[in-house]
């Protein structure tokens, strides 16, 4: 599975934003899929995680409330919409996915990467 993330901007502290990541492979809607995030000079950090069919995901506490991931397995797409953005939301974010069940919010239990795609948020 390759996966190429997009989506991301310059926004103001308040402003909402949509994360896609396209994924190629047919095996995607056998993926739980992951969206992580790298502040400068931090460790790449868990943000979400929705199950194969969509119907359970996983929240990073500092996000609850404010993100949502969702996935569409017609179209090999996993989404992150962000509202009530934050300066501290401010990293690149990475789509990420692991060919087993199980939301996991570790880095090293998801097999598949996308690039990152830089979200800044501005006061």
């Amino acid at each position: 599975v390759q996966l190429q993330a997009s989506g991301g901007g310059l926004v103001q502290g308040g402003d909402s934003l949509r994360l896609s990541c396209a994924a190629s492979g047919r095996t995607f809607s056998q993926h739980v899929m992951g969206w992580f995030r790298q502040a400068p000079g931090k460790e790449r950090e868990f943000v979400a995680a929705i199950s194969w069919g969509g119907s359970r995901t996983l929240y990073a506490d500092s996000v609850k409330g404010r993100f949502t991931i969702s996935r569409d397995n017609a179209k090999n797409t996993v989404y992150l919409q962000m509202n009530s953005l934050k300066l501290e939301d401010t990293a690149v974010y990475y789509c990420a996915g692991r060919p087993q069940h199980g939301l996991l919010s570790n880095v090293r239990d998801y097999d598949y990467w996308g690039q990152g795609t830089q979200v800044t948020v501005s006061s």
